[in-house]
């Protein structure tokens, strides 16, 4: 059976964009797949919109890093700002949901919460019937990620899926995949070749300087420092699309063409990060996991609140990584690090171990064969999921109404939807029930008023039913 996939993305950064981009050659030339698109929302909204999402994110990471820190931690709970697509953006993504509709896929696979937020609004109106996987890209998952209706969420990481089974979801939906990398993460280097197509030379340790896809100005100041040190090195400086600081940098290196290589933006990424000794940056989701695939050392430099803090927490933890605290001290971190073959070798064993180079096709694979429908998660379920999920309340447990229950498709095994002990209690009253075991009838739900059954829960087992006059299910 061949299916239509469309891959959504959103360009706020490079890192979302990235992971399509690995999906999408993954799916090229599959026999079970009729058409692929891919679509980074943002190039469907308003250029307001657009300036304000995403210039706005990094000007706030410039200007008030500590802000993106508490607006990360204020969304952190599952469903902590609810399911629903704030108005904002609505009025913003008409045509984006236009260019969904009309492609109408039958598997959406979205590498942005927001694209994923969107379609999930769709198919909780009956607007749009597929099924959706979610492919975070940090290591850690964050609640904005989270919605009430998918397929699959793809995670970075096992502590992540343990982490979601814990505050309640079920774990047939939840799959520690690792973050999708380009192809050639996966592949053996010409080694030979890439060093002589940068002009580097074999036996001496290779530094990979990035700037970000953006061009961050702390590159000059590690450059500024290295070029202060003693040891043996070669330095690769990549300035990315910020051609005033290729400029800047090409000044500061001068004659000393030797030693440090400036590059401007290039596609060769994958071949430097697998000839590189130590990658010298920022901890974004895409950029560790491609070190890690590529069995890279990283010394992180200035993380983001939020997301890039708990990516290198997770390096760090790992041993794949060190992490400057000091700007002014990044030159002695490195050449600590050059002095110490030994260590740099326990840290490239443990960035390989890290390493998940073939998550695209974990992703694809596990969508493509998969055949059941969508996970629902009723209102007050997600209510009971944010409640479990979060330490602010260590003291007051759910109270027995609120407590999950499960409903698995009897003839399937997998879980369709998550509903409270409340719900399934009201549930047992207007449906035919046996033991741990109910049979859900789309023409009862058309009998059952408002006044016997709450709306919101009517409505979601519609959705449980999709096209079926009835669905038996088990209870846990």
């Amino acid at each position: 059976m061949e299916r239509k996939v469309m891959i959504l993305s959103a360009g706020v950064g490079s890192g979302h964009n990235s992971a399509a981009a690995a999906l999408q050659r993954n799916l090229a030339n599959r026999p079970d797949v009729s058409t692929v698109t891919t679509l980074d929302i943002l190039t469907t909204t308003p250029e307001f919109y657009r300036t304000v999402y995403d210039d706005g994110y990094f000007e706030m990471v410039a200007k008030a890093p500590w802000l993106v820190g508490w607006g990360y931690d204020q969304a952190d709970a599952p469903f902590q700002l609810g399911s629903r697509v704030p108005w904002w953006d609505q009025i913003n993504t008409t045509e984006t949901v236009t260019r969904i509709k009309e492609f109408s896929p039958d598997i959406v696979l979205a590498t942005h919460f927001l694209p994923a937020r969107i379609v999930a609004n769709l198919q909780s109106a009956q607007e749009l019937f597929t099924r959706m996987a979610i492919i975070t890209t940090d290591y850690d998952v964050q609640g904005l990620w989270i919605t009430n209706t998918f397929s699959r969420i793809f995670l970075a990481r096992e502590e992540s899926r343990q982490y979601l089974i814990a505050s309640g979801f079920p774990e047939d939906r939840l799959t520690a995949s690792g973050i999708p990398v380009r192809y050639e993460f996966g592949q053996q280097v010409d080694r030979p070749a890439v060093l002589a197509q940068f002009g580097l030379r074999d036996g001496v340790p290779i530094l990979l300087i990035s700037a970000g896809a953006a061009g961050g100005p702390y590159a000059l100041r590690i450059v500024q420092q290295m070029q202060a040190r003693t040891e043996p090195f070669q330095a690769v400086v990549v300035c990315g699309h910020n051609a005033d600081l290729k400029r800047d940098m090409d000044t500061l290196v001068g004659d000393d063409t030797d030693r440090f290589h400036v590059l401007g933006f290039t596609t060769a990424m994958p071949d430097l990060m697998r000839v590189a000794s130590i990658f010298v940056g920022k901890p974004g989701g895409l950029s560790s996991s491609e070190a890690m695939a590529a069995g890279l050392p990283m010394a992180l430099i200035n993380p983001i609140p939020g997301q890039e803090v708990r990516n290198s927490d997770y390096l760090l933890e790992q041993g794949a990584a060190v992490r400057n605290n000091y700007e002014t001290t990044i030159g002695w971190k490195l050449g600590e690090l050059l002095a110490d073959p030994a260590r740099l070798e326990r840290m490239r064993a443990a960035a390989q171990a890290t390493g998940r180079p073939g998550a695209a096709s974990t992703v694809v694979n596990d969508m493509l064969g998969d055949r059941d429908g969508q996970l629902w998660i009723s209102d007050k379920a997600q209510r009971s999921l944010r409640e479990a999920s979060h330490l602010d309340k260590p003291d007051r447990p759910a109270s027995p109404k609120q407590r999950l229950r499960t409903l698995i498709d009897t003839s399937s095994g997998r879980s369709v939807a998550l509903i409270t002990d409340g719900q399934l209690k009201e549930l047992s009253k207007v449906m035919w029930a046996s033991g741990t075991g109910m049979t859900l009838e789309r023409a009862r739900l058309r009998e059952i008023t408002t006044l016997q059954l709450d709306p919101t829960l009517v409505t979601m087992l519609r959705n449980v039913l999709a096209h079926r006059p009835d669905l038996k299910v088990s209870i846990t």
